[in-house]
């Protein structure tokens, strides 16, 4: 596939935070409850394509929702011509695991959307079986991505393990201490084991010089094709624009996957009744927009930066 030279998405494909969290449905959901969420999700691809109107270039705009609740999404943004992704993990489980188990071909085939993306929580340091199955199962996924000529997205986080929590003295100290060699680790854990995305979507890095290094690895041995997005992790506005300040002057990180941190607060306010659906919606934009100008503006005037060429994988 062709890799694309920005990527500035807007990622709404939380399903067990919606059901339970936002809604506070149990399970099973009705169709109303289906139809309640998938309304929801509509509102945020509403602020998203208001978005294009104003700050967010075409060609570098993209959505990431998942199939239960946002086919007609996916749908419409393909009719489009936009980029899209779509999930294929199981929401809320710690283990990636296949959300739709043996058949998931079928449902990536169906979608058609430009990358299937896998969320994984992998340490290096954390437990070997554990870690066994998921690369098992993630190899085989990306085996048969790359057969079908299909774009390939990996999510990875990175946990803290209790005793590297203790030995860094808290989750931040964790965060810029430790977590971008483990990081390192486990891309070139995940290439070892023949998981080769075209996409490593990385939680933000305080530095540019940790997102140089770890864009090294996911680029190793003439890894040319593949590319880095920085993703939002729910944080407060200034940590985010920290890690798209830090992440844009280098080569390989192409933008950014901020949900939560752009959706949330509208979506709370709007189902509380404090906000109307069309503020929701131009608040929401309004947020996607501040991410992508403020990545643009860090390629801008940060350090020298130089695009890497155009490829096809």
């Amino acid at each position: 596939m062709e890799i694309p030279r920005r990527l500035y998405m807007l990622p709404f494909d939380h399903r067990e935070s919606f059901e339970h969290r936002l809604f506070g449905f149990t399970d099973p959901l009705n169709a109303q409850d289906v139809s309640r969420v998938a309304d929801a999700k509509s509102l945020i691809y509403e602020g998203f394509l208001l978005a294009l109107e104003t700050d967010v270039p075409r060609d570098a705009a993209a959505i990431l929702v998942d199939e239960q609740f946002g086919r007609e999404i996916l749908r419409d943004a393909n009719a489009r011509g936009l980029m899209t992704a779509c999930p294929v993990e199981r929401s809320g489980e710690k283990e990636f695991t296949f959300e739709y188990g043996a058949d998931f071909a079928a449902h990536v085939e169906d979608v058609d959307a430009t990358f299937c993306k896998a969320l994984v929580r992998y340490n290096p340091e954390g437990d070997r079986e554990l870690n066994r199955r998921q690369t098992e199962r993630l190899h085989h996924l990306s085996d048969y991505l790359s057969r079908r000529g299909r774009g390939f997205m990996v999510e990875l986080l990175v946990p803290p393990e209790p005793h590297q929590l203790a030995q860094a003295g808290g989750q931040d100290e964790y965060d810029s201490t430790m977590r971008p060699g483990l990081m390192v680790r486990a891309i070139e854990d995940f290439q070892r084991q023949g998981i080769e995305p075209t996409i490593w979507k990385i939680e933000g890095l305080d530095s540019t010089t940790d997102c140089h290094i770890v864009a090294d690895a996911a680029l190793g041995q003439g890894r040319s094709h593949v590319r880095c997005i920085v993703l939002g992790r729910n944080a407060p506005e200034d940590r985010i624009e920290r890690w798209l300040r830090a992440a844009a002057p280098v080569p390989a990180f192409i933008g950014f996957a901020v949900g939560r941190s752009t959706f949330a607060g509208p979506l709370r306010e709007w189902r509380q009744g404090t906000a109307t659906r069309e503020q929701a919606v131009h608040q929401i934009a309004s947020w996607y927009g501040l991410w992508t100008r403020t990545f643009i503006e860090a390629q801008s005037f940060g350090s020298p930066r130089s695009h890497p060429p155009d490829v096809t994988a």
